[in-house]
Protein backbone atom coordinates (compact mmCIF):
# COMPACT_ATOMS: atom_id res chain seq x y z
CA UNK A 1 0.00 0.00 0.00
CA UNK A 2 3.18 2.50 1.06
CA UNK A 3 4.96 1.44 -2.40
CA UNK A 4 1.72 2.75 -4.22
CA UNK A 5 1.11 5.82 -2.86
CA UNK A 6 5.07 6.52 -3.58
CA UNK A 7 4.11 5.36 -7.16
CA UNK A 8 0.73 7.76 -7.41
CA UNK A 9 3.28 10.79 -5.78
CA UNK A 10 5.75 10.35 -7.99
CA UNK A 11 3.42 10.27 -11.24
CA UNK A 12 2.05 13.77 -9.51
CA UNK A 13 5.15 15.33 -10.38
CA UNK A 14 5.87 15.46 -13.83
CA UNK A 15 9.51 15.21 -14.36
CA UNK A 16 12.52 16.97 -16.50
CA UNK A 17 11.79 14.02 -19.12
CA UNK A 18 7.84 14.53 -19.41
CA UNK A 19 8.78 17.73 -20.06
CA UNK A 20 10.66 17.80 -22.65
CA UNK A 21 8.13 14.91 -24.51
CA UNK A 22 5.14 17.30 -23.89
CA UNK A 23 7.33 20.11 -25.53
CA UNK A 24 8.31 18.32 -28.54
CA UNK A 25 4.44 17.34 -28.88
CA UNK A 26 3.26 20.89 -28.62
CA UNK A 27 5.96 22.24 -31.32
CA UNK A 28 5.38 19.14 -34.16
CA UNK A 29 1.45 19.10 -33.32
CA UNK A 30 2.06 15.29 -33.89
CA UNK A 31 3.98 12.23 -32.07
CA UNK A 32 5.34 11.23 -35.51
CA UNK A 33 7.32 14.82 -35.12
CA UNK A 34 8.27 14.85 -31.70
CA UNK A 35 9.48 10.72 -31.80
CA UNK A 36 11.83 12.40 -34.76
CA UNK A 37 13.24 15.45 -32.78
CA UNK A 38 13.38 13.08 -29.79
CA UNK A 39 15.11 10.05 -31.54
CA UNK A 40 12.28 7.67 -30.25
CA UNK A 41 9.40 5.72 -31.41
CA UNK A 42 5.98 7.75 -31.71
CA UNK A 43 4.55 4.58 -29.87
CA UNK A 44 7.17 5.51 -26.91
CA UNK A 45 5.41 9.18 -27.04
CA UNK A 46 2.38 8.52 -27.01
CA UNK A 47 2.49 6.53 -24.32
CA UNK A 48 4.35 9.26 -21.86
CA UNK A 49 2.13 11.97 -22.90
CA UNK A 50 -0.79 9.52 -21.47
CA UNK A 51 1.27 8.91 -18.51
CA UNK A 52 1.75 12.51 -18.30
CA UNK A 53 -2.33 12.98 -18.78
CA UNK A 54 -2.82 10.51 -15.87
CA UNK A 55 0.07 12.07 -13.67
CA UNK A 56 -1.68 15.34 -13.80
CA UNK A 57 -5.22 14.40 -13.97
CA UNK A 58 -5.67 16.72 -17.30
CA UNK A 59 -6.26 16.48 -20.86
CA UNK A 60 -3.22 18.67 -22.55
CA UNK A 61 -4.14 17.43 -26.23
CA UNK A 62 -7.01 17.65 -28.15
CA UNK A 63 -6.15 14.64 -31.01
CA UNK A 64 -7.80 14.82 -34.08
CA UNK A 65 -6.72 13.36 -37.92
CA UNK A 66 -5.07 16.52 -38.14
CA UNK A 67 -2.35 16.44 -35.42
CA UNK A 68 -2.24 17.02 -31.37
CA UNK A 69 -3.45 20.82 -30.74
CA UNK A 70 -3.03 22.13 -27.04
CA UNK A 71 -5.96 22.28 -24.99
CA UNK A 72 -6.48 25.07 -22.48
CA UNK A 73 -4.74 23.06 -19.72
CA UNK A 74 -2.39 22.01 -22.61
CA UNK A 75 -1.25 25.68 -22.92
CA UNK A 76 -0.92 26.60 -19.71
CA UNK A 77 1.59 23.77 -18.95
CA UNK A 78 3.40 24.88 -22.38
CA UNK A 79 4.03 28.71 -20.76
CA UNK A 80 5.48 27.10 -17.51
CA UNK A 81 7.23 24.18 -19.20
CA UNK A 82 8.77 26.43 -21.91
CA UNK A 83 10.07 28.83 -19.12
CA UNK A 84 11.90 26.12 -17.68
CA UNK A 85 13.35 25.07 -20.80
CA UNK A 86 14.72 28.37 -20.83
CA UNK A 87 15.89 28.17 -17.37
CA UNK A 88 17.71 25.19 -17.69
CA UNK A 89 19.57 26.33 -21.21
CA UNK A 90 20.73 29.50 -19.00
CA UNK A 91 22.17 27.01 -16.42
CA UNK A 92 24.21 25.52 -19.06
CA UNK A 93 25.10 28.33 -20.85
CA UNK A 94 26.89 29.92 -17.36
CA UNK A 95 28.64 26.51 -17.62
CA UNK A 96 29.89 26.70 -21.04
CA UNK A 97 30.92 30.85 -20.16
CA UNK A 98 33.20 29.34 -17.63
CA UNK A 99 34.85 26.83 -19.98
CA UNK A 100 35.27 29.23 -22.50
CA UNK A 101 34.48 27.13 -25.23
CA UNK A 102 30.83 26.46 -27.28
CA UNK A 103 29.23 23.24 -26.83
CA UNK A 104 26.30 21.43 -27.04
CA UNK A 105 23.97 21.49 -30.24
CA UNK A 106 22.58 24.13 -32.09
CA UNK A 107 20.40 23.79 -35.26
CA UNK A 108 20.64 26.19 -38.05
CA UNK A 109 17.83 26.53 -40.47
CA UNK A 110 18.75 28.11 -44.08
CA UNK A 111 18.07 28.54 -47.67
CA UNK A 112 19.83 26.15 -49.67
CA UNK A 113 22.29 28.43 -51.59
CA UNK A 114 23.71 29.68 -48.20
CA UNK A 115 23.79 25.98 -46.73
CA UNK A 116 25.39 24.45 -49.70
CA UNK A 117 27.93 27.43 -50.79
CA UNK A 118 28.73 29.61 -47.67
CA UNK A 119 27.49 27.57 -44.22
CA UNK A 120 29.60 24.76 -44.64
CA UNK A 121 33.11 26.61 -44.41
CA UNK A 122 31.69 29.22 -41.82
CA UNK A 123 30.39 26.46 -39.56
CA UNK A 124 33.60 24.54 -40.00
CA UNK A 125 35.41 27.57 -38.87
CA UNK A 126 33.22 27.87 -35.93
CA UNK A 127 33.28 24.23 -34.46
CA UNK A 128 37.14 24.16 -35.14
CA UNK A 129 37.54 26.78 -32.63
CA UNK A 130 34.42 24.99 -30.59
CA UNK A 131 35.45 21.31 -30.63
CA UNK A 132 32.50 19.95 -28.52
CA UNK A 133 29.91 22.04 -30.52
CA UNK A 134 27.60 19.81 -32.41
CA UNK A 135 26.17 22.60 -35.57
CA UNK A 136 23.38 21.38 -37.74
CA UNK A 137 22.37 22.68 -40.84
CA UNK A 138 18.99 22.08 -42.51
CA UNK A 139 18.80 23.00 -45.75
CA UNK A 140 14.97 23.53 -46.91
CA UNK A 141 13.32 25.77 -49.52
CA UNK A 142 11.00 27.44 -47.63
CA UNK A 143 10.73 29.62 -44.22
CA UNK A 144 11.53 28.07 -40.84
CA UNK A 145 8.99 27.89 -37.81
CA UNK A 146 11.38 29.67 -35.03
CA UNK A 147 8.02 28.75 -32.30
CA UNK A 148 8.40 25.04 -33.08
CA UNK A 149 11.72 24.92 -32.47
CA UNK A 150 11.99 23.58 -35.79
CA UNK A 151 15.91 25.47 -35.53
CA UNK A 152 17.34 27.51 -32.77
CA UNK A 153 17.96 30.38 -35.27
CA UNK A 154 17.63 31.05 -39.59
CA UNK A 155 18.87 32.61 -42.32
CA UNK A 156 16.62 34.26 -44.28
CA UNK A 157 16.37 36.06 -47.36
CA UNK A 158 13.63 38.72 -46.11
CA UNK A 159 13.11 40.35 -42.88
CA UNK A 160 9.77 38.62 -40.98
CA UNK A 161 7.36 41.42 -39.73
CA UNK A 162 5.29 39.56 -37.42
CA UNK A 163 5.99 37.30 -34.38
CA UNK A 164 8.61 37.79 -31.45
CA UNK A 165 11.48 37.60 -33.15
CA UNK A 166 14.71 39.24 -33.27
CA UNK A 167 15.86 40.29 -36.91
CA UNK A 168 19.61 41.09 -37.83
CA UNK A 169 20.57 42.15 -41.25
CA UNK A 170 23.88 39.66 -42.05
CA UNK A 171 25.09 40.91 -45.51
CA UNK A 172 23.50 41.67 -48.87
CA UNK A 173 25.25 39.61 -51.98
CA UNK A 174 24.63 39.64 -55.22
CA UNK A 175 23.21 37.79 -58.39
CA UNK A 176 23.69 37.78 -61.97
CA UNK A 177 22.67 35.86 -65.53
CA UNK A 178 25.50 33.52 -66.30
CA UNK A 179 26.15 30.23 -68.40
CA UNK A 180 28.61 27.59 -68.93
CA UNK A 181 31.45 28.28 -71.30
CA UNK A 182 30.34 25.29 -73.38
CA UNK A 183 27.07 26.38 -73.52
CA UNK A 184 27.87 29.98 -74.85
CA UNK A 185 30.35 28.48 -77.25
CA UNK A 186 27.45 26.38 -78.78
CA UNK A 187 24.47 28.37 -78.77
CA UNK A 188 23.80 31.67 -80.49
CA UNK A 189 25.13 34.83 -78.92
CA UNK A 190 24.52 36.79 -76.17
CA UNK A 191 24.58 40.47 -76.41
CA UNK A 192 21.08 41.75 -74.93
CA UNK A 193 18.02 40.38 -73.28
CA UNK A 194 16.32 40.57 -76.37
CA UNK A 195 18.73 37.51 -77.10
CA UNK A 196 17.47 35.30 -74.12
CA UNK A 197 14.55 34.49 -76.37
CA UNK A 198 16.42 31.83 -78.32
CA UNK A 199 18.09 30.25 -75.07
CA UNK A 200 16.55 27.66 -72.36
CA UNK A 201 15.91 29.29 -69.40
CA UNK A 202 16.65 27.77 -66.05
CA UNK A 203 15.21 29.37 -62.74
CA UNK A 204 12.49 28.25 -59.76
CA UNK A 205 9.14 26.17 -60.27
CA UNK A 206 7.57 29.49 -60.00
CA UNK A 207 4.26 28.23 -57.56
CA UNK A 208 7.07 27.01 -55.02
CA UNK A 209 8.81 30.62 -54.66
CA UNK A 210 8.40 30.81 -50.92
CA UNK A 211 9.81 34.20 -50.72
CA UNK A 212 9.19 37.23 -53.22
CA UNK A 213 13.02 38.21 -53.08
CA UNK A 214 13.67 34.87 -55.50
CA UNK A 215 11.50 36.09 -57.56
CA UNK A 216 14.77 36.58 -59.65
CA UNK A 217 13.60 35.99 -63.32
CA UNK A 218 10.67 38.63 -63.37
CA UNK A 219 12.65 41.17 -62.40
CA UNK A 220 15.08 40.16 -65.07
CA UNK A 221 12.04 40.86 -67.57
CA UNK A 222 12.40 36.80 -67.97
CA UNK A 223 8.59 34.84 -67.61
CA UNK A 224 9.56 31.63 -69.63
CA UNK A 225 11.20 29.10 -67.28
CA UNK A 226 12.00 26.01 -69.40
CA UNK A 227 13.72 23.97 -66.39
CA UNK A 228 12.96 24.40 -63.41
CA UNK A 229 13.64 23.39 -59.68
CA UNK A 230 12.91 24.68 -56.31
CA UNK A 231 16.40 24.92 -55.67
CA UNK A 232 19.35 26.62 -57.12
CA UNK A 233 21.83 23.91 -56.20
CA UNK A 234 20.03 22.26 -58.73
CA UNK A 235 19.51 25.20 -61.11
CA UNK A 236 23.46 25.60 -60.88
CA UNK A 237 24.14 21.91 -61.68
CA UNK A 238 21.58 22.70 -64.78
CA UNK A 239 23.78 25.73 -66.06
CA UNK A 240 27.06 24.21 -64.80
CA UNK A 241 26.06 20.92 -67.29
CA UNK A 242 25.26 23.64 -70.45
CA UNK A 243 21.76 23.30 -69.67
CA UNK A 244 20.90 26.47 -70.69
CA UNK A 245 21.00 30.50 -68.83
CA UNK A 246 19.70 31.22 -65.53
CA UNK A 247 20.72 33.60 -62.73
CA UNK A 248 23.22 32.42 -60.27
CA UNK A 249 24.59 33.89 -56.88
CA UNK A 250 27.94 35.57 -57.11
CA UNK A 251 29.23 32.98 -54.33
CA UNK A 252 28.07 30.00 -55.75
CA UNK A 253 30.19 30.98 -59.08
CA UNK A 254 33.89 29.93 -57.56
CA UNK A 255 32.53 26.32 -56.97
CA UNK A 256 31.28 26.02 -60.56
CA UNK A 257 33.89 26.16 -62.90
CA UNK A 258 33.31 27.58 -66.68
CA UNK A 259 30.47 29.01 -65.36
CA UNK A 260 30.53 32.61 -66.21
CA UNK A 261 28.25 35.48 -66.02
CA UNK A 262 26.65 37.36 -68.57
CA UNK A 263 25.25 40.87 -69.36
CA UNK A 264 26.22 42.28 -66.00
CA UNK A 265 25.43 45.50 -67.01
CA UNK A 266 21.83 44.69 -67.87
CA UNK A 267 21.26 42.25 -65.10
CA UNK A 268 22.63 42.88 -61.87
CA UNK A 269 20.50 41.83 -58.26
CA UNK A 270 21.29 42.90 -54.48
CA UNK A 271 19.80 40.73 -52.10
CA UNK A 272 20.25 40.53 -48.57
CA UNK A 273 20.80 37.88 -45.66
CA UNK A 274 18.93 37.98 -42.35
CA UNK A 275 19.70 36.11 -38.82
CA UNK A 276 16.31 35.43 -37.25
CA UNK A 277 16.27 34.35 -33.73
CA UNK A 278 12.81 33.78 -31.64
CA UNK A 279 12.77 36.31 -28.63
CA UNK A 280 12.62 33.25 -26.11
CA UNK A 281 16.64 32.38 -27.21
CA UNK A 282 17.69 36.40 -26.75
CA UNK A 283 18.56 36.00 -23.76
CA UNK A 284 20.58 33.00 -24.23
CA UNK A 285 24.48 33.76 -24.02
CA UNK A 286 25.72 30.64 -26.44
CA UNK A 287 23.24 31.40 -28.84
CA UNK A 288 24.60 34.79 -28.64
CA UNK A 289 28.20 33.96 -28.99
CA UNK A 290 27.70 31.45 -32.05
CA UNK A 291 25.26 34.26 -33.59
CA UNK A 292 27.94 36.72 -33.49
CA UNK A 293 30.09 34.02 -35.06
CA UNK A 294 27.92 33.59 -37.35
CA UNK A 295 27.43 36.90 -38.70
CA UNK A 296 30.94 37.28 -39.08
CA UNK A 297 31.97 34.50 -41.09
CA UNK A 298 29.11 35.04 -43.20
CA UNK A 299 30.29 38.83 -44.38
CA UNK A 300 33.82 37.81 -44.70
CA UNK A 301 32.99 34.72 -46.70
CA UNK A 302 30.42 36.42 -49.62
CA UNK A 303 33.10 39.10 -49.79
CA UNK A 304 35.36 36.87 -50.26
CA UNK A 305 33.87 34.37 -53.11
CA UNK A 306 32.36 37.24 -54.86
CA UNK A 307 35.48 38.81 -55.47
CA UNK A 308 36.11 35.49 -57.26
CA UNK A 309 33.42 35.31 -59.47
Amino acid sequence: MQDARVEVERMARPNWDDLKVFLAVARAESLTGAGRSLRVDPATVGRRIARLERALGALLFARSPQGYALTPEGQRLMAQAARAEEEMARAFEELDAEAGQLTGQIRLGAPDGSANFLLPQVCAAIAAQNPDLEVQIVALPRVFNLSKREADMAIGVSAPTAGRLRVEKLTDYRLHLAASRAYLDAAPPIRTLGDLSRHRIVGYIQDMIFDRELDYLSEAGLDAVHLASNSVSVQLNWIRQGAGVGVVHDFAIPSAPGVERILTHEVSLTRSFYLIRHADNLRLERLDRFAAALAEGMRREVARLEALA
